[in-house]
């Protein structure tokens, strides 16, 4: 085995990773589409209830929910972003690399972080 083998993954598994990467990606736009539409709701949500209490209660939930909702949209556009850089990295077949030990990332660790550039190695060295 060359070196170079090594430290990348072969066009095989590149071509997996490449099809989970499109999968979670269009999952992933799909449930952003949710969040989205869920914060539009919101604002439609006008109560008829002339009770102060409850009005002001139910003001403050659907704030409380906007900024939720707002916060998950913007984990969920990073979310997405880092999905996408995972498969111009796949195109440069730098894809599955640590960025900080220039080592391969375990293919069951990619498996469930398919956007991973650290492996556990490196991400433990952080902590």
């Amino acid at each position: 085995m060359s070196a170079e083998t090594n430290n990348r993954y072969s066009d095989k598994d590149l071509a997996e990773f490449k099809t989970l990467l499109q999968e979670k990606i269009k999952k992933a736009e799909h449930d952003l589409e949710l969040i989205k539409s869920a914060y539009m709701n919101d604002f439609d949500n006008g109560t008829d209830d002339t009770s102060p209490t409850f009005k002001a209660f139910e003001e403050g939930s659907a704030t409380m929910s906007k900024e939720a909702n707002s916060a998950l949209a913007i984990r969920q556009e990073k979310f997405i972003r880092d999905l996408k850089n995972a498969l111009i990295r796949i195109e440069n077949k730098t894809y599955g690399v640590c960025r900080v030990t220039g080592k391969l990332i375990n293919k069951d660790r990619l498996k469930l972080v398919p956007h991973a550039t650290l492996s556990i190695e490196a991400k433990n060295m952080q902590s």
